[in-house]
């Protein structure tokens, strides 16, 4: 596998061309085949000029005299995920956790630099955590932070997770935040920050749209009006709102899709009309939009959704459904003008009974132009430009001693 990888960034980065196609590594809190999202959006689409290695969140699962390992895959061209497999006993993130994890991120590294577009590569940050063990301790042309949630307002965030972004923002020749709300928070810790919210692939959920697009089986024989959701299901949704919604409304329907997360499966609001279809992947999202009568936002709010920018949002307008949610506060900001807003369950079914019996077609039809104007591309784009501005600025690669990468 790491000389098969090896080979297909050096057919591609070869020669001179190493020199102008540097390569990124990134670190995230998130896997890459979880929920697709921020960070695999942004990447997967850098990875058209930059070979990506992507360093997952561990897993603690070894036993005590067990060897530490890399384990190493290739799910699309120029982009390598890499996870490591530790012992339990290096969980509490100490000193012999940092010198493990470098250890092996930098040997993952050097298997993939064969071209030489690893030996100083852009380090980009999405897991605050990773900041000890790599902000400093490796060559790099400089230091991304793509802040796309206040992660320590969230359920079970670690105690050292503020300390730990303190010193990358710190470090950080540019940061990026996904939400207006975020950005005003940041930019005061960080003079080099900039608001990027949220794109769409606009032609993936236009799909729902379509005559032709099938309606999933496990929605087939379920009675409309369907209000759907897909999304990480957590701390963050209101299901109190979901619940009193289905009670007032017993002959609609609720279908929410995505994987459960930090809450107890058995505490979720249940009945006839509630279904839980469990995560689905990302090229089936258009057919399970095309099977909803109403997208739902249906966010709590509270600490963990002050600073969202939900995805979901422009992937939903691209569908051409009615859209409700309640007030989070980048929502009502940015879509106003294109979802209905709920405070309430009450507010919530009476909003979706007007839009069942009469579609906003005009409203709608604006949504879909939304949409089409925000393309992950076009930011990405804009990004590299401030990439190379900032690190331009710096303008000197940072080497460190060799003893440092012993």
């Amino acid at each position: 596998m790491e000389s098969m990888i090896g080979e297909q960034i050096n057919n591609r980065f070869g020669g001179s061309g190493a020199n102008k196609s540097y390569g990124i590594v990134a670190f995230s809190h998130l896997r890459w085949d979880f929920v697709w999202q921020r960070p695999q959006q942004f990447l997967s689409r850098f990875a058209n000029t930059h070979p990506v290695l992507f360093i997952e969140e561990p897993e603690f699962v070894l036993a005590e005299n067990d060897l530490p390992l890399m384990r190493v895959s290739s799910p699309q061209n120029n982009i390598t995920v890499a996870r490591m497999i530790l012992p339990t006993k290096l969980g509490n993130r100490g000193p012999e956790f940092e010198k493990v994890a470098h250890k092996l991120t930098q040997k993952t590294i050097d298997d993939l630099n064969s071209s030489g577009a690893f030996n100083s590569p852009l380090l980009w940050f999405y897991n605050p955590m990773d900041t000890p063990w790599a902000v400093n301790q490796f060559n790099r042309r400089g230091v991304v932070y793509d802040c796309m949630d206040e992660l320590s307002q969230f359920k079970f965030a670690p105690a050292n997770l503020v300390k730990n972004e303190q010193q990358l923002l710190a470090t950080a020749d540019i940061v990026f935040t996904g939400g207006y709300e975020l950005w005003l928070r940041k930019q005061k810790q960080h003079l080099n920050t900039h608001f990027f919210g949220c794109g769409v692939e606009y032609d993936h959920f236009a799909k729902a749209q379509l005559d032709e697009t099938p309606i999933p089986a496990d929605l087939k024989n379920i009675e409309h009006p369907i209000l759907g959701w897909f999304g990480v299901i957590d701390e963050r949704m209101d299901y109190d709102l979901v619940a009193k919604a289905a009670e007032l409304k017993p002959e609609w329907h609720f279908v929410l899709a995505g994987p459960i997360v930090k809450v107890d499966p058995n505490s979720l609001p249940q009945g006839e009309n509630i279904h839980w279809v469990g995560q689905k992947d990302y090229a089936e999202l258009p057919s399970y939009c095309k099977a909803f009568d109403i997208c739902m936002m249906c966010f709590a709010i509270n600490d963990a959704t002050e600073f969202i920018n939900p995805t979901k949002a422009l992937e939903y307008l691209a569908t051409g459904t009615p859209v409700i949610s309640t007030p989070v506060k980048d929502v009502v900001r940015q879509y106003k003008d294109f979802v209905d807003i709920a405070e309430t369950a009450e507010q919530f079914v009476t909003l979706a009974e007007q839009r069942l019996n009469e579609k906003p077609v005009e409203r709608i039809q604006k949504g879909i132009s939304k949409a089409q104007q925000s393309s992950w591309e076009t930011t990405v784009a804009r990004m590299q430009e401030l990439i190379e501005e900032a690190v331009a600025a710096d303008d000197e690669v940072t080497e460190l001693p060799v003893a440092l990468l012993l």
